[in-house]
């Protein structure tokens, strides 16, 4: 299937994805194919601008966790995704990791967090760890939050 990179920052669709968005025939005559995809350039660039745990200062105040988990996957021999994915399964049951994909391997790594245990000593340090630091950055502008129905909460 034909693939297309949108924004500055190498984001893939497949031209499939493009009709799903709303720019298809589906939803009417078609409007001109370069003001769609400069359309959709301007979206993500403005998306990504926004994404504030991104932004330089916040990825350094973040790393302590980053650090962390990547110390674990490696006396584990995994990928600190699969670390990420495992604490997650580890915390309830009922909770189910989505995570998304286009690549095989990537389907395969994030499978392999089901093969993971993290000890109860790995569970609590990941735990104190959190609850010590403060996830810099918010997750939505206030507008977008508003739209979720965060009411103003961005975290």
């Amino acid at each position: 299937m034909q693939n297309r990179n949108l924004g500055n920052d190498g984001l893939e669709v497949s031209a499939l994805g493009l009709g799903c968005m709303g720019m298809s025939y589906g939803y009417g005559p078609p409007s001109d194919k370069k003001e769609m995809v400069a359309l959709i350039h301007a979206a993500i660039d403005l998306y990504y601008q926004h994404r504030s745990p991104f932004k330089p200062e916040n990825l350094d105040a973040n790393q302590i966790l980053v650090k962390l988990v990547k110390e674990i996957a490696t006396g584990k021999a995994v990928t600190p995704a699969q670390i990420a994915l495992a604490w997650v399964l580890a915390q309830k049951p009922w909770i189910v990791p989505i995570p998304g994909t286009t690549k095989m391997h990537r389907l395969e790594e994030n499978l392999g967090a089901a093969t993971v245990e993290l000890t109860n000593d790995e569970l609590q340090d990941l735990d104190d760890a959190l609850a010590k630091i403060e996830i810099s950055g918010d997750r939505y502008p206030v507008e977008y939050a508003k739209r979720v129905g965060k009411k103003g909460e961005t975290k």
